[in-house]
């Protein structure tokens, strides 16, 4: 008994004695009891003592009385874009009927390639293959008073030349699509790591309160090439469930079952959701979980967003001069162009990251035939988008990024090319980005960097850097290490990319 009576009173953690009365009657078994539940409550205690101590000064505690309030307070640069619409042509465009022409490529069109640049490289599905060069089947044309070079797949692309910035030498490390695609998002190729969305979303807060900070739309081709997408692809990782990114359906209601079912109103909603807040909130009070933060807030998301995404998805006020630059046949079909002007109307709203997925770019064969339906697809919307932004006052703080996980090979893989990791194109605009430019340079066959590579990680800082945060100083304590959206290896913000 006195042992029982003796143990310490761990009131933080929520633990409280049992009754005199109840030791006494049977101190055998309520040491037993005593212990048990000062090892279960202590274990929280401690264990949120610990979490503390490892999460960065400005900790995920930070974001609790505030979901939409950023870590990083105040930003460590002036921010040059506040929000990001980032447009992954799933599967990997092919640099050399895109941004990146080669004439000498052209002019080795069916020859053998030359050995002195393959040996002992990595190749997806072309090893112990005879490699032959395979030449651009279109042609490019200088567009606009900065003279950039584009293919004639692309002529809305080449409208707004002089405010691209079109990198010519990215380079990646993983050469499937799912990793590739991993890496891209989140700089890693690990599952359970945050994606560049979560990142954003974790370090600046949202803009609104009544749609996700992160929003993500998928459409695919008419033609072939198409790759699946993962939704591990906008996961918040280990960071706080609500960074999450939020997949909006194409077709149909935005999201499902939006709206009450019969009989119950929005008042009699509101009730419900408030009760649960107030029980999830004295449960958070006892064990300090981060994820009953995250579902009180989205408890409180998804009431708000009972009026805001059908008004989101009503298109009725846009003009038939706008549907019809976007190219829009019927808003909300699946298109990537409906899309493109969903994506316009979010950023309008308040969203901080939006993702555009367009499946349809994987041409191991065909490619004559696919990649002109895929580019068909998608280049009247991206300019319209870049131009719409443009003409509403909101290119200047919002940055648009076009590019796959990886380029295509300037070999030869039967009727179409295969995955490329050590050179490829993306073009931004926008958002703090010096238009008008191309930057790096790749050898003769388009192989690889010759001039300027940019890594993933290298893009991802510059990224940071627009947005007012140093990739150096946004890290947050995972297993021990500090996690970064850059990794571990060196990364550098390109500042010549930087209006």
């Amino acid at each position: 008994m006195g042992r029982a009576s003796s143990l310490p009173s761990l009131t933080m953690a929520g633990w409280k004695p049992a009754p005199r009365e109840t030791v006494m009657s049977d101190p055998v078994n309520n040491l037993r009891i005593q212990r048990r539940s000062f090892l279960q409550n202590s274990a929280i205690g401690l264990g949120g003592i610990a979490l503390t101590q490892l999460l960065p000064e400005r900790s995920l505690a930070s974001t609790v009385d505030d979901p939409n309030r950023g870590i990083i307070q105040p930003l460590h640069y002036p921010a040059r874009a506040k929000r990001i619409i980032h447009l992954c042509m799933a599967g990997g465009p092919s640099q050399v009927e895109s941004f990146d022409p080669k004439p000498v490529l052209d002019e080795h069109d069916g020859q053998p390639f030359p050995e002195s640049l393959t040996r002992g490289q990595q190749l997806a599905q072309l090893q112990n293959t005879v490699l032959k060069a395979r030449g651009s089947f279109t042609s490019f044309q200088k567009h606009g008073h900065s003279g950039q070079e584009i293919s004639d797949l692309f002529p809305f692309t080449a409208r707004m030349a002089d405010d691209l910035c079109i990198v010519r030498s990215m380079e990646t490390e993983q050469i499937n699509h799912d990793p590739a695609q991993a890496f891209m998002n989140s700089g890693s190729i690990l599952k359970g790591r945050p994606s560049m969305g979560s990142w954003l979303l974790y370090g600046l807060g949202a803009e609104t309160e009544n749609l996700p900070g992160f929003v993500v739309l998928v459409s695919q081709t008419k033609g072939g090439g198409i790759q699946p997408v993962a939704a591990r692809q906008w996961s918040a990782g280990f960071l706080p469930g609500r960074f999450q990114g939020v997949e909006l359906q194409t077709q149909g209601d935005a999201v499902h079952y939006i709206g009450n079912p019969d009989g119950v109103c929005q008042s009699t909603q509101r009730l419900v959701v408030d009760e649960i807040k107030r029980l999830n909130g004295m449960l958070d009070e006892r064990v300090h979980d981060p994820e009953l933060t995250t579902r009180i807030a989205q408890y409180e998301l998804a009431f708000r967003m009972q009026t805001s995404v059908p008004e989101l998805s009503d298109f009725s006020a846009e003009s038939s001069e706008t549907l019809e630059m976007y190219g829009v046949d019927k808003p909300g079909d699946g298109s990537f162009a409906s899309n493109c002007l969903m994506a316009r109307r979010l950023a309008e709203r308040g969203v901080r990251f939006i993702q555009l997925y367009h499946r349809g770019w994987d041409h191991h064969g065909s490619i004559e035939q696919n990649m002109p339906i895929a580019a068909l697809e998608t280049d009247q919307a991206c300019w319209a988008l870049v131009k719409d932004l443009k003409q509403r006052g909101m290119l200047d703080d919002t940055l648009v990024i076009w590019g796959g996980e990886f380029g295509r090979t300037p070999m030869g893989q039967g009727s179409g090319r295969d995955h490329h990791i050590l050179a490829f194109s993306i073009w931004m605009a926008g958002g703090g980005i010096r238009p008008g430019i191309s930057y790096g340079q790749t050898d003769d066959f388009s192989y690889r960097v010759a001039e300027d590579a940019v890594t993933m990680h290298d893009l991802h800082a510059t990224i940071l850097k627009l947005c007012g945060i140093d990739h150096e100083r946004f890290s947050v304590k995972f297993q021990g290490l500090d996690a970064k959206l850059t990794g571990v290896e060196k990364a550098t913000a390109i500042d010549a990319l930087i209006a």
